[in-house]
């Protein structure tokens, strides 16, 4: 199947599957213009071309062929727009030059069409396995006053809606430039009326949805905390008004980085909408010597027609399947119990054991050791960077632990904070200097620790080497990889003057190469990554993590917005979800086990509290929740999953699980507030089979067409606050 071809009548590159078509013109054989993402189109016949008129205030480049005042990049829609030619919005590149300069001026030169996906060097990004899974534009742009050349990919799937981008810049020159500013993508949209959902948040509350119309201005979503954040995840969408969860088309863009970033929309003067994303330019400057290449990040373009569950599913199905790597992509992820909400700082090996002893009871399948078991660490304030067993907490050592989990037939998890560094610890006695710090200023702390400098390899290869002890020495089958702070004070002791400003970007350079080397050399190992939470959840991670801890909130209720939330963009299966205890950590909320155990079920289940302070009941209940994950499990971590309720828009939230075929599928509905005398709730399905009949929780039969346009009523009804009700859903056989 051919997916790229080029026009070379029209001057136009046509990327097209089954499902969408990406169109970009080259205008006075100059210019990259963007003509058209959408659904496809068979042929292209210049309905976009570029409309001759003369706009005032709207300069004309030089250069061009039969030169008039008709033409304006101030005006048209392009692919990448540099600045100081004409057009005054927000550009894709800047690049500041020896004479102080930062204005460029890239035009077309080639183009190659590749069969497959190149990888890119040293950063994580979507794959293929197979070369006729998917083909590659490069186009190449060129500077001739700086001879730098900007070749801009696009990657179109055969069978995904989704275009891949990233830029890769060369310098042919004989100087060196500064790179202040090259995004992954832009892209710029004809006028009409849309609206901007992003995902907002703070600690405890990551990923809440906003959605906002898109009115004349600039509007940046960033990072400049040195991570993708809690605070502004690296994911927008650009809908119609009338865009929900089931009709509409939406256009979804995400970063595959995990640190800062930049989201731009902004809409000109006339309602044209330009849509950026790439590294944050805020403190980022890059020198850039002669005959070297600096590579972007790369940014993933969505389309759906079927509304936010239709971009939603494209991502999950990519970021699940071509994203994440490893044994563990598509296995059964088992259910854990960890330690912290149970213990915090206070075990010893006799509390971890009684604990493991209920679990193994209770047939949770692994157990996660987690803060504290390391150096001198009996609180917060001592003991990351030393990355040895503290033997006196406990007796028997980290061996003793994981051969007793595993007589139980259980695995053995355990947690690190790689990246950080307590004063109070041996590592940052012998080398204070591995801290991000400013000379002669002070360093800040959060959570009483530092920031180690992951820019340089001898940081690394020193917290590298204790893990490694660890891990060669102890069979670990899981690990639970934690950053419990933003970078601050952000300049390394090792960079020169004129490099300081590449530092951000080279603390995640470096960190994406020591993930790789780890879970490279350590893949039997179940990876999951956390920061304070949903601090560091983003696509870049979960190259190499398959799942990472959704938020520090544990709370029921409040999970049902970050839940939702995040599964805008990201996977269940990526989605860690545990049952803790009441009164809750975070919010002292009491909710009973049933919706605990739906929500936690809802994502990579597991406890997080102290079973033994459980009663016989709640055991029991426990038991029931454990088992029905168990047979439940692979639809529940890789079903098609479907937003119906938001929990943004009332007190109730629903969502369903469809197998491949349509012949299961689990619906879950919450409700958070009582009401008396309240309506008759219904709840209308979505994603069955019409023609099929199907029996629900093992009683009634109904069409998949009633279940989908007539529902069903929650009933029994529901009684007090903070209630849950399973539809599970199977397939009549007929004979």
């Amino acid at each position: 199947m051919t997916l790229i071809t080029f026009d070379e009548s029209k001057n136009i590159f046509h990327l097209s599957n089954t499902s969408i078509s990406y169109l970009i013109g080259i205008e006075k054989e100059s210019y990259l213009s963007h003509l058209y993402f959408g659904k496809a189109i068979k042929t292209y016949h210049d309905g976009r071309k570029y409309p001759v008129m003369d706009r005032s205030f709207s300069p004309n480049p030089e250069g061009t062929p039969l030169k008039t005042r008709d033409f304006s990049l101030d005006v048209i829609s392009q692919e990448f727009p540099c600045y100081g030619h004409g057009d005054f919005r927000n550009p894709a590149v800047q690049i500041k030059q020896t004479n102080g300069s930062s204005i460029t001026e890239f035009v077309y030169d080639s183009y190659e069409i590749i069969s497959g996906k190149p990888i890119l060097d040293g950063l994580p990004a979507s794959y293929v396995e197979g070369d006729e899974e998917a083909e590659t534009l490069v186009i190449t742009l060129i500077d001739k006053l700086l001879n730098l050349k900007l070749k801009l990919s696009y990657t179109i799937y055969a069978q995904r809606n989704v275009i891949a981008r990233n830029a890769l810049l060369e310098n042919n020159g004989t100087a060196p430039v500064v790179i202040e500013k090259l995004a992954s993508l832009s892209v710029d949209l004809p006028e009409q009326d849309l609206e901007l959902i992003s995902l907002p948040g703070r600690h405890v509350k990551e990923r809440e949805i906003e959605r906002q119309t898109i009115q004349r201005g600039t509007r940046i979503i960033d990072s400049k905390r040195g991570t993708s954040s809690h605070q502004s995840n690296p994911f927008i969408a650009i809908v119609e008004p009338k865009t929900d969860e089931f009709t509409g088309t939406a256009i979804g863009l995400t970063l595959v980085y995990s640190g800062n970033h930049e989201m731009l929309v902004e809409r000109d003067q006339f309602s044209q909408t330009r849509v950026m994303a790439g590294i944050n330019p805020f403190g980022f400057e890059w020198e850039l010597e002669s005959d070297a290449s600096f590579q972007s990040p790369e940014a993933l373009l969505v389309y759906s027609d079927q509304g936010l569950n239709g971009m939603s599913q494209t991502f999950h199905d990519l970021l699940q399947n071509r994203l994440a790597r490893g044994q563990y992509r598509q296995a059964e992820r088992p259910i854990l119990i960890n330690n912290w909400e149970a213990t915090y700082f206070d075990f010893d090996t006799d509390k971890i054991k009684k604990i493991v002893d209920s679990a193994a009871d209770l047939g949770i399948e692994l157990f996660v050791l987690d803060d504290g078991w390391f150096g001198k660490r009996d609180d917060d304030t001592s003991g990351l960077g030393d990355w040895f067993e503290n033997t006196e907490k406990l007796k028997g050592g980290l061996k003793g632990i994981a051969d007793y989990v595993h007589q139980k037939n259980m695995t053995f998890g355990l947690w690190f904070e790689p990246e950080m560094v307590n004063a109070d610890s041996d590592l940052f006695r012998q080398h204070p200097d591995y801290a991000l710090q400013i000379p002669g200023r002070s360093m800040s702390t959060s959570r009483d620790q530092y920031v180690l400098d992951f820019s340089r390899k001898e940081v690394r290869e020193t917290i590298t080497a204790q893990m490694r002890a660890i891990l060669d020495t102890i069979d670990i089958d899981y690990i639970k990889w934690d950053m419990n702070r933003n970078l601050t004070e952000v300049y390394s002791a090792t960079a020169s003057a004129a490099h300081q400003g590449e530092v951000f970007h080279r603390y995640v350079l470096g960190l994406y190469e020591m993930l790789e080397e780890l879970t490279t050399d350590y893949d039997h190992i179940l990876w999951e990554g956390c920061s304070g939470g949903g601090g560091r959840f983003d696509a870049g991670f979960l190259h190499y993590m398959p799942q990472s801890w959704t938020s520090d909130n544990t709370d029921a209720v409040e999970r049902l917005d970050i839940q939702y939330g995040t599964s805008l963009v990201y996977p269940i299966s990526s989605m860690g979800a545990h049952v803790s205890a009441v009164p809750n950590h975070q919010t002292y909320r009491e909710t009973g086990l049933e919706i605990r155990g739906d929500v936690a079920m809802s994502g990579v289940f597991g406890y997080e509290l102290n079973l033994q302070d459980m009663t016989q009941e709640e055991k029991a209940v426990v038991l029931e929740q454990v088992a029905f994950y168990k047979t439940h499990r692979k639809l529940l971590q890789y079903g098609k999953f479907h937003r119906l309720l938001s929990p943004f828009e009332s007190d109730q939230t629903a969502w369903l699980f469809v197998n491949g075929n349509q012949s299961q599928a689990i619906g879950f509905y919450f409700r958070k507030y009582a009401e008396s005398a309240g309506p008759l709730r219904t709840l209308k399905f979505t994603g069955l089979a019409p023609e099929k009949t199907y029996q629900v929780n093992g009683d009634a039969i109904y069409g998949g067409d009633e279940l989908m346009s007539v529902g069903l009523h929650i009933y029994p009804f529901l009684v007090g606050d903070y209630q849950s009700r399973k539809f599970v859903i199977n397939e009549v056989k007929s004979n």
